[in-house]
């Protein structure tokens, strides 16, 4: 499978980022840099593997807002993006990576998910998880059901589309340390693929995302 990867060789602690259907977005690229680099005293390790294997959603497929953009995402999630079957890959790519000359140094690993891949951390981080700190932004699939089982801190940065009785019902149900937070002004995807980096505010509340993750890692990672 090929891997993104970005961050000093003599790093211990790594993230595994799970993109969104669209794949590797210059947003998402760009803050798997930040992640790795932006902190000069306390940098990581960051992976992105291509769980779709380059075969993407097409950026004007979402929103769905045609029968047609309906059944292809339908399709998708039932298909190439079903939460399961890509949870379950997720052991292996960790235990992979740790193989690689990259990731030889890796004593903890955290995790972002992004839309799509929010659900993959969701379902990884139940008995058994990898990580030792989790995080997912602007997540699909939210389910306050899957909260009940975390087992390591995690923080939700929400934009203002997803459903807050969800979110709400996540963050109560957890028994974790956490961090959840709604960016009510933003879009799904602002911290990916379908940011508008070229908006300033988009931009700033970009940038504060990512600050927001940075400093959930730095305290449990």
């Amino acid at each position: 499978m090929k891997v993104y990867s970005t961050g000093p060789s003599t790093a211990t602690s790594a993230i595994l980022i799970i993109y969104d259907i669209f794949g590797y977005s210059p947003q998402a690229l760009q803050g798997a840099d930040i992640l790795a680099h932006a902190d000069q005293h306390h940098q990581y390790k960051v992976f992105m593997p291509d769980f779709f294997k380059g075969n993407y959603i097409a950026h004007g497929t979402f929103p769905p807002d045609t029968e047609e953009k309906k059944k292809t995402l339908g399709d998708f999630f039932a298909g190439p993006a079903e939460p399961g079957k890509n949870a379950g890959k997720v052991p292996e790519i960790v235990k992979g990576l740790q193989g690689r000359d990259e990731g030889k140094n890796v004593a903890k690993w955290g995790s972002v998910g992004m839309c799509w891949g929010g659900k993959i951390v969701s379902l990884t981080s139940q008995a058994g998880t990898p990580w030792t700190a989790a995080a997912e932004v602007h997540p699909a699939m939210v389910d306050p059901n899957d909260a009940k089982g975390f087992k390591v801190p995690v923080c939700m940065l929400a934009s203002g589309d997803e459903n807050p009785d969800d979110v709400e019902g996540f963050k109560k149900n957890l028994s974790v340390e956490n961090h959840v937070e709604t960016f009510k002004d933003q879009l799904h995807g602002w911290m990916a693929a379908r940011g508008d980096l070229q908006n300033e505010k988009v931009k700033a509340e970009y940038e504060r995302g990512y600050g927001t993750l940075l400093d959930f890692f730095h305290k449990y990672l």
